[in-house]
C-alpha cells in the first residue's frame, strides 16, 4: 500500500508535539515548517529526473560527472546557498565510454548483454575471435595457460551455476530487523579490512599484462549478478598502470552459454567493440561543497553528504544519485525557512567513493585531519591503508566540524540512524529523530556501518553517522547494476528522507549541546590486546 503523509501546517503541529519525557526545543516550530515544505512542496523527484534521466551515470573524472557537477552547483546557487564551489584532488584517468557491443557470431548469431569494465582500453574497431575458457584467480594459474592464448578472447572466470535465491527481491525492515542492528561493534585487530580487495585489483592488472604478452586479443569476465544484470566495475585508474587489454563483462547467462559451447569442443566465435575517449591531461577529480551560513561564526558547522559519482551500467539512481538529490533537497528545505541556523550547515557531494572514498578522504586531509599515508599509494591501495597510519594530526576545521550525516544505502525511506558505537551520542540522536516516529523513522542503533563516506570521519574521531534506510531491492538486484534507474526510487520514500535529513541538520545546527565525539584513535598496542592466550592449569 502506498503510504501518504498528512499535509498542511495545522495538522503538522501534531507531528512535532514532544513525546513523553522529551523536552521541547526552540527549533520545534521550524521542524513543523520543514515537514510541511518537505512533504507538501518537494522538488526532489523533479530534480532526480533531471539528474538521472537527463544526465545519467557519473563516473568520477568523466565528462558526464563534470556535466552533473555543473548542474548540482547551479541548483545550490539557485536555492540561495553560499560558498558554492568545487575542490580538486589527484585521482587518475579521465575516461569516457562512447559505445560498445558484444555478439556471438558462431555457431549462431546472438547479441549478448554486456558492459565494458570501467577504464578499459578501447578495441581498435571490432575484435573477432574464438573464445577460450581459461579461468585464472591467482598468478600461479598463469603457467597452465602459457602458449595457449594467442589470437583468443579469454574467458577468465569459472562459469559456475545459476543461483536460485529464495529471498524476496523487495523488502522493508521490520522491528526485528532494526533491533538486530543494535549491537556494539567490538574493537578489532584488523586495521586493514580491504587488503583482499586491493590484491584483487592488483591481480586484474597483472592478468591483463600476462594475457597481452601471450597474444590474447581481449578479456571477458562473468557478471557476479544473475538475471541479465551487469555492472562494469573497474578500479585501475592509475595513468601509469593501465589495463593492458580491452576488458568486457558479460551477463552470467551469456557467459555460461559460451562456456558450455567451449567445453563441448566447439569454441564459439564472438565480436567485441568498445569505443572510448580520454583526456590524458586531466588527472584530478572534484567534489562539491555549498553552505548555509550560520549566525555564530564561532559555533562551527555541521555537514550532510552523499557520493555524487556512480558506476556506468545504468543511471546511478539509488547509488547514489537519489541520496545526493536528497542532500540538495534538504538544503532547499532549510533555506525555505528564511531563518539562519546558529551553526553553518555544509552540504557535500563526493566523488571517487566507488574507487575508495577518495573524495571524502581528500576533504578530510584538506580540512579535518591527516595521517602519514604513503604518497605513492594509489586509488584503492591508498584507501585500504589509510586507517593503519598513525599519528593522526588535527587539521584547521577539526574542532569546528560538529556532526556529519551521510546518505548512501539506496533510495528507501529513512528508518533510523547508526550511532557508530558512539554511546554518548545516542540520546541526542534519539531526541532529534523522535518527531519522525510516525513516518517510520525510530531506530537509533549502536552498530557501525562502513564502506561509505562517513567511515573515515569516524576513523579520525569525528561524529560521522550513516542513516538506516529500507533496503527495497537495492542489495538484491539494483546496487551497481544495469537497472539502477529512477524506477527503483519510490517518491514517498524520497520525500520522507529529505525531510528527515533537513530536520536532523537543523537540530544539530541549533542545539546548545554538541554531539559527543568518539575518542581520537591511537595506534593499538604491538602486543595485540585483542587476542589473549590463557595458559592451561597444571
Amino acid at each position: 500500500m502506498k503510504q501518504t503523509y498528512l499535509a498542511g501546517a495545522a495538522a503538522l503541529v501534531f507531528a512535532v508535539m514532544p513525546l513523553s519525557g522529551v523536552q521541547a526545543d526552540a527549533t520545534d516550530g521550524q521542524i513543523a515548517q520543514i515537514i510541511d515544505e518537505g512533504l507538501s512542496h518537494s522538488q526532489a523527484m523533479a530534480n532526480a529526473s533531471q539528474l538521472m534521466d537527463g544526465i545519467g551515470p557519473r563516473l568520477t573524472n568523466s565528462e558526464n560527472f563534470d556535466k552533473a557537477a555543473a548542474w548540482a552547483l547551479a541548483k545550490f546557487e539557485a536555492y540561495g546557498l553560499t560558498n558554492v564551489h568545487k575542490e580538486s584532488y589527484p585521482f587518475g584517468v579521465n575516461w569516457n565510454l562512447d559505445s560498445w557491443n558484444a555478439t556471438m557470431i558462431a555457431p549462431r548469431m546472438k547479441v549478448m548483454t554486456s558492459q565494458p569494465v570501467a577504464w578499459t582500453p578501447a578495441t581498435e574497431g571490432t575484435v573477432s575471435a574464438p573464445v577460450i575458457l581459461a579461468p585464472m584467480a591467482k598468478e600461479a594459474d598463469f603457467e597452465r595457460w602459457r602458449g595457449k592464448l594467442k589470437g583468443k578472447i579469454v574467458m577468465v572466470n569459472l562459469p559456475g551455476e545459476a543461483s536460485q535465491s529464495s529471498r524476496p527481491m523487495f523488502t522493508r525492515f521490520d522491528a526485528k530487523d532494526l533491533s538486530g542492528k543494535d549491537e556494539f561493534t567490538l574493537p578489532s585487530d584488523n586495521l586493514e579490512p580491504y587488503k583482499g580487495f586491493v590484491k584483487r585489483v592488483d591481480f586484474e592488472l597483472k592478468l591483463s599484462r600476462f594475457l597481452k604478452a601471450e597474444g590474447a586479443l581481449a578479456i571477458v569476465r562473468k557478471s557476479y549478478r544473475e538475471n541479465g544484470l551487469v555492472t562494469g566495475e573497474g578500479y585501475n585508474i592509475d595513468p601509469a598502470n593501465r589495463l593492458a587489454l580491452p576488458f568486457m563483462e558479460l551477463s552470467s547467462e551469456d557467459y555460461r552459454r559460451l562456456a558450455r559451447l567451449e567445453v563441448a569442443g566447439t569454441p564459439p566465435v564472438i565480436q567485441l567493440n568498445i569505443a572510448t575517449h580520454e583526456n590524458p591531461q586531466d588527472t584530478t577529480a572534484d567534489y562539491l561543497v555549498a553552505d548555509i551560513q550560520g549566525s555564530d561564526p564561532k559555533a562551527g558547522y555541521v555537514m550532510a553528504g552523499g557520493h555524487f559519482d556512480s558506476w556506468i551500467a545504468a543511471d546511478g539512481a539509488t547509488d547514489d544519485g537519489v541520496p545526493s538529490v536528497v542532500v540538495i533537497e534538504a538544503a532547499r528545505i532549510i533555506k525555505s525557512l528564511g531563518v539562519k541556523p546558529k551553526r553553518t550547515i555544509r552540504f557535500a557531494l563526493w566523488s571517487g567513493e566507488e574507487q575508495g572514498l577518495l573524495g571524502s578522504i581528500a576533504y578530510i586531509e584538506k580540512h579535518l585531519a591527516t595521517r602519514p599515508v604513503d604518497t605513492n599509494a594509489y586509488g584503492v591501495a591508498r584507501f585500504a591503508e589509510w586507517t593503519t597510519r598513525f599519528p593522526i594530526t588535527k587539521g584547521p576545521d577539526y574542532d569546528r566540524m560538529k556532526a556529519y550525516f551521510n546518505l548512501d544505502n539506496g533510495a528507501g525511506k529513512i528508518r533510523g540512524i547508526y550511532a557508530e558505537d558512539n554511546v554518548a551520542a545516542a540520546p541526542m540522536l534519539k531526541k532529534w529523530l523522535a518527531p519522525f516516529a510516525s513516518m517510520g523513522a525510530t531506530a537509533v542503533v549502536m552498530s557501525r556501518t562502513g564502506g561509505t563516506d562517513h567511515q573515515y570521519m569516524q576513523a579520525v574521531g569525528l561524529p560521522g553517522f550513516q542513516f538506516i534506510q529500507d533496503p527495497l531491492d537495492y542489495g538484491s538486484r539494483v546496487h551497481h547494476s544495469s537497472i539502477d534507474t529512477l524506477d527503483h526510487a519510490p517518491s514517498d520514500d524520497v520525500r520522507q528522507a529529505a525531510t528527515i535529513l533537513a530536520a536532523m541538520l537543523w537540530q544539530a545546527a541549533n542545539s546548545d549541546a554538541e554531539l559527543p565525539r568518539p575518542p581520537l584513535p591511537t595506534e593499538p598496542s604491538k602486543s595485540n590486546p585483542f587476542k589473549v592466550t590463557i595458559p592451561d592449569d597444571d
